[in-house]
Parts: structure tokens; C-alpha cells; sequence
């Protein structure tokens, strides 16, 4: 049998924590030596790192390998263990199909048995540590999911290459830097802010991500939904208890913007962006809402007609004076004493909120609880809906309230400094502007235009929250 003149050397490892890609390197170093020792010629080496051979996911490396075995171009392989190779036993029947049809027959590994893939019984081997090496994947992933199972129940952290953000390298102690970052963020998101400008502000005020890269609405929205930032330890999807570190934010705040999430995910609307007072107009003709509408250069507020809107299309404002006049109204109220006094009934019902909260997870956990009983037919179908038919309808209902309690959050640090937000008012992201506005006016009826281009402030009446 000839030398072969074309050798591959594959070389796999399935977690590379630390990005090094020493395990590998090792590998094919050792590949190298073999193929040394043998007189044999390396053409490529194909290298998959951080990539497991037994969850099935696509190894790029090894795929072109296989390609190129089948053209020809390679003519033997060296592995340094037959592992590396693969652990699911389909897949090495597909290797050895992929080797029988190109004529290969050099496949050596530098670590364990030395099998003869020409021979049956060097097949039989090959197959044999193959089913071993499955069955070895499949015992440790076991192993695996019970050790994280008991470290959730303990309320330690897990693993992973990066600190979660607000948290040092250990992923217990609090980075007080970063937890004020996160505080900020939660409070801004509850004043109406949107997941997007949040990212924007990160981005350019110089806040680092901890993986070095741009921050993104995805990374945003982890971070507001997650758990850990109450001190709670999640697992799986759900959280399975009190963690070990301390809290950044309070449990009902985290309930408050999960119940905002929810709520702007359900109702499908976005914070405006370009204009101030989408939804907060309403047309003195037919009493309808008034939409955004560009023309040109030219913002408006419409009010439409047709089967989407039901208006009676006869009436339209410009933005920009209406936008103006609003504004001035909202900052001069909030130095009010009559919106102070509003604020002091809102103030009592938010004592609510907390033992709402309480009763909204207790809700969450009791439909989790059903959807168990039923995966394990300990219920009926019919007995599963009818009990989850009331627990919806007051998770529903707390959830409103909720989110009705966190609009006041719009308000924070600006009742009584009306006159001080004027003077940074164009500094706020227009999210904010549109949530301090809908705070404190409930909506403004615009009465039909005189004759003449000027803008008529008589034609808004303005009708505040109470």
C-alpha cells in the first residue's frame, strides 16, 4: 500500500472557555509528530474549536474535510483520537460510507486503539469505540444537568465564558459602577423610555459592554428581564429561587417592567419617534384619534377616514405649534399645586402595587404549577383550561394595574422642577418627552380651523390627568 501524499489532520475540542485554543493546538501537534513518523505528507489541517461532536451542531471544519475526501483531493486522515471524531454513531458511519467511497484507506489516531478501517474487525472496533464514546457524551451530559440543577438550587452562579454586567469576575459581588448603570436603566425604561433608545444612550455616553462589542436592544432586554439584577437565581427559563448575591433592583420593579414588557409587546405599539403627541390628540369634529402624517416637509396630525380608522377625515393640525403648546402647558403644570394634589391620590394607590406584585407571581407560579399537572396527565385538558381561565383573567388584571402604577415613574425627579426641565427639555430623548406628557395630560381636543393659515392656539383644549 503507497504512501499517502494528501494527509488531513482533524483536530476538535468541545468548550474552549478561554478562547485559547491550547486543547486543539495540542492535538494537532501530536498529529503532526504522527504523520512525521510515518514519512507522510500534511496537505491541511481542519480544525473545529469550541464545537461539541455529540449535540449535533454543524462543524464547518470537518464538513470541508468530508468534502474534500470525496473529491479526492485528500487521501488519509489523522485524528488524534477517535472521539475527536465524532461521538454519535450515525455520524461515523457517515465518515466511514464518505472514506469506503473515496478509496481511503489511511485513517489512524494518535490516542487509543489503532484500528484498521480496511479490515471487519478493525470496523467492529472503530464502531464499537464509537458507541462508547456516545454513551460516555450522553452519561456526562446527565452528570452535567444535575450539577446545574444543584448549583441553581443553591443559588450559585453558573458557569460561562463572560461576567454577567454589574457584576465582577466571581459573577456574585456587585460592580457598583455598573449596578448604577443598570438602576438608571430600569428607571428610565419605567418612565417610558424604549429598549432602543436605552441602547442608543449606553452606546453614546462610553458604556462598555463586558464582551467588548456595541450595546444592542437584545442586550438591553436581557438585562431588564433578567432575574439576577433582583437577586434572584433563574434556571432554565424560570426562576428556581433567592440567589447569593445581593439585589441591584427591587423584586417589584423587576414584576413592573416585566408587566411593561409584556404590555407594549402585547399591544404591538412602539414609543414614537418622531412625533411628540402620537395618540394624545383627538379630532373636535368626530372625536376620533388623530394620526401622524408627513407631507413633504410638512408634519401633521390627521384625523382619518376610511375602515382602518373610522375618522371623518375633515380635520388636521401641523405638528410643530401644537407640539410647542402642549409642551409649555405640561412643564408649567408640573409646578402646580393641582398637579401636586393629583399625584398625592396616585401616591396612596401605589401602596397597592407591592402586595399586587405579590399576587401576580403567585399567579405566575400557580400556572406553571397547571401547566405541569397537565405535561404529567395528572389533570384533563377541560380541567387545565378551566382552572387557567380565572388565574389569566387576574394575572390580566394585575398586570394593568401595575403598569397603570408605573406611569407615575414618568414623573420622577421633575414635579416641581418644571421650569429646570424647560431648560433641557430638547436634551431628552423624544421617548422620555412622550412619557412626561402622557404622564400629566390625559389627551387635547383640537377644534376645527378658522380661515387662515395662522395657528390658533384656542383650537386645543387641553384635558389633564386625574
Amino acid at each position: 500500500m503507497s504512501k499517502p501524499s494528501a494527509v488531513a489532520i482533524y483536530a476538535r475540542i468541545s468548550s474552549d472557555q478561554d478562547g485559547t485554543a491550547l486543547g486543539v493546538a495540542r492535538q494537532v501537534e501530536d498529529c503532526r509528530t504522527l504523520a512525521a513518523r510515518e514519512g507522510w505528507q500534511v496537505a491541511e489541517e481542519y480544525v473545529d474549536n469550541d464545537i461539541s461532536a455529540f449535540s449535533g451542531k454543524r462543524r464547518p471544519s470537518y464538513e470541508r474535510m468530508l468534502a474534500d475526501l470525496r473529491d479526492g483531493s485528500r487521501d488519509a486522515v489523522i485524528v488524534y483520537h477517535a472521539d475527536r471524531l465524532t461521538r454519535r454513531p450515525i455520524e461515523l458511519e457517515q465518515f466511514l460510507d464518505v472514506v469506503s467511497a473515496a478509496g481511503v484507506r489511511h485513517v489512524r489516531f494518535v490516542s487509543g486503539a489503532d484500528v484498521n478501517i480496511g479490515s471487519g474487525d478493525g470496523l467492529m472496533v472503530l464502531r464499537i469505540m464509537g458507541a462508547v464514546a456516545a454513551a460516555e457524551s450522553a452519561s456526562k451530559g446527565r452528570r452535567v444537568k444535575r450539577k446545574l440543577d444543584e448549583i441553581a438550587a443553591a443559588g450559585m452562579p453558573h458557569g460561562g465564558r463572560y461576567r454577567p454586567f454589574g457584576f465582577e469576575d466571581d459573577k456574585i459581588t456587585v460592580c457598583a459602577d455598573e449596578a448604577g448603570v443598570i438602576r438608571a436603566m430600569v428607571a428610565r425604561f419605567l418612565a417610558g423610555e424604549s429598549v432602543r433608545s436605552l441602547a442608543t444612550w449606553l452606546e453614546s455616553t462610553g458604556v462598555p459592554t463586558v464582551s467588548g462589542k456595541p450595546w444592542r436592544t437584545t442586550t438591553v432586554r436581557l438585562i431588564l428581564q433578567s432575574g439576577r439584577i433582583a437577586g434572584l437565581r433563574e434556571h432554565r427559563g424560570q426562576v428556581v429561587g433567592p440567589a447569593v448575591w445581593d439585589a441591584i433592583i427591587t423584586e417589584a420593579d423587576r414584576s413592573r417592567v416585566l408587566a411593561l414588557i409584556e404590555q407594549r409587546q402585547r399591544s404591538g405599539r412602539r414609543t414614537p419617534r418622531t412625533y411628540l403627541l402620537s395618540g394624545l390628540l383627538r379630532c373636535g369634529k368626530c372625536e376620533g384619534t388623530l394620526y401622524s402624517s408627513r407631507r413633504e416637509n410638512s408634519r401633521r396630525y390627521v384625523c382619518m377616514a376610511g375602515p382602518d380608522h373610522a375618522g371623518c377625515g375633515r380635520l388636521t393640525i401641523v405638528a410643530e405649534p401644537v407640539e410647542e403648546l402642549v409642551t409649555a402647558a405640561v412643564l408649567y403644570r408640573l409646578d402646580s399645586d393641582e398637579l401636586a394634589a393629583v399625584l398625592e391620590g396616585h401616591a396612596a394607590r401605589d401602596e397597592q402595587t407591592s402586595a399586587t406584585v405579590q399576587a401576580l407571581e403567585a399567579d405566575r407560579a400557580q400556572l406553571e404549577e397547571l401547566a405541569q399537572m397537565f405535561a404529567a396527565r395528572e389533570i384533563t385538558r377541560v380541567e387545565w383550561l378551566t382552572a387557567r381561565e380565572a388565574i389569566d383573567a387576574r394575572v390580566s388584571e394585575a398586570e394593568r394595574s401595575i403598569a397603570r402604577a408605573g406611569r407615575n415613574d414618568a414623573l420622577a425627579g421633575v414635579v416641581g422642577n418644571g421650569a429646570a426641565l424647560a431648560r433641557g427639555w430638547t436634551e431628552l430623548s423624544l421617548s422620555r418627552q412622550h412619557a412626561i406628557v402622557r404622564a400629566v395630560l390625559d389627551h387635547a381636543v383640537i377644534a376645527p380651523a378658522a380661515r387662515g393659515p395662522v395657528f390658533d392656539p384656542q383650537r386645543v383644549d387641553l384635558v389633564w390627568k386625574r
